[in-house]
């Protein structure tokens, strides 16, 4: 989950989040334009379903154990797609004029409404399958997180579910709702469950005993152990990482790095690759800023 460096255009970045360091690993463009020129972004049907999913997951926790079934968690997706739409007027038009609310049902955008919150509770039901809330009492949920590193570097994020036994140990849990990649492709997630470990082991002095991603659409759970090394080595990274865009914010050469997913980019007008021209830089250029790091 994002929570937002820069906060407001032409703010240069003073912390790192799993999504935004992604963003730069992905498309050094791409960064700049969410955290330094905050380009507007459509919301996405698929994103909404995975806000809506995290809200009801979250607030499952709410009621007593015996009365976590998969019936109550389903009862409650309508009542939290209504608190989004609250909070997210924008959202209504995700499915035509008709669906300014979840009970709407006319024309063909109804339709589609009804078709989207009916994914959205085969979700969460399929969850039940995977874990059981009764016997879950977890310490934290949509727990932000931020720690200063040594060098100066700031992490935050939101981690979705954290665990602590009895004992002590602790597993941080993160909710996807679409497919488990590829064992070739779980660098991507694994690097941001490393992220949020990092996070809490400099916050608390411990390594969390498991990372545990739960896939809902295609019901798998992967669990890693991490150790020191691994944390370490992910610190070395980040800060590696923080240093290259550091350069970038500081001479403006922000670099597109085209990929398959430039088709679901929203700035595809302001992207050299497909002939457009970025806005006008809104911060200042360090004269003479050398090489990027590692070139």
């Amino acid at each position: 989950m994002s929570t937002g460096e820069g906060v407001a255009t032409g703010t240069p970045p003073a912390s790192l989040s799993p999504s935004r360091a992604s963003d730069f690993m992905r498309c050094p463009l791409l960064y700049r334009f969410r955290v330094i020129d905050r380009l507007p972004e459509q919301p996405s049907p698929a994103a909404t379903r995975g806000t809506l999913v995290h809200a009801v997951l979250e607030r499952l926790f709410d009621v007593p154990a015996a009365e976590r079934t998969a019936s109550r968690a389903r009862s409650l997706v309508p009542g939290q797609w209504d608190r989004l739409l609250a909070e997210r007027p924008e959202l209504a038009g995700l499915f035509g004029p008709d669906d300014s609310t979840a009970g709407s049902t006319a024309g063909s955008g109804g339709d589609r409404l009804a078709g989207w919150l009916a994914e959205a509770e085969s979700l969460v039901e399929r969850w039940f399958s995977l874990e059981d809330p009764t016997r879950l009492e977890p310490a934290e949920r949509e727990m932000f997180v931020e720690v200063d590193l040594a060098s100066g570097l700031r992490l935050r994020g939101v981690i979705d579910r954290v665990d602590v036994a009895p004992t002590g140990e602790v597993r941080i849990v993160d909710y996807k709702t679409g497919k488990a990649p590829r064992p070739e492709y779980s660098e991507g997630a694994l690097f941001q469950m490393h992220f949020y470990a990092l996070v809490i082991w400099r916050l608390k002095g411990v390594v969390p005993r498991r990372l545990q991603l739960v896939y809902l659409g295609s019901g798998d759970v992967l669990t890693y152990d991490p150790v020191p090394a691994d944390l370490e080595r992910v610190e070395r990274k980040l800060l590696a990482l923080w240093e290259a865009i550091r350069h970038a914010t500081e001479t403006g050469d922000w670099r597109p790095r085209p990929t398959k997913l430039c088709g679901w980019c929203d700035h595809q007008a302001v992207c050299p690759e497909f002939g457009g021209t970025p806005p006008v830089y809104p911060l200042p250029v360090v004269a003479g800023g050398g090489p990027a790091p590692g070139e």
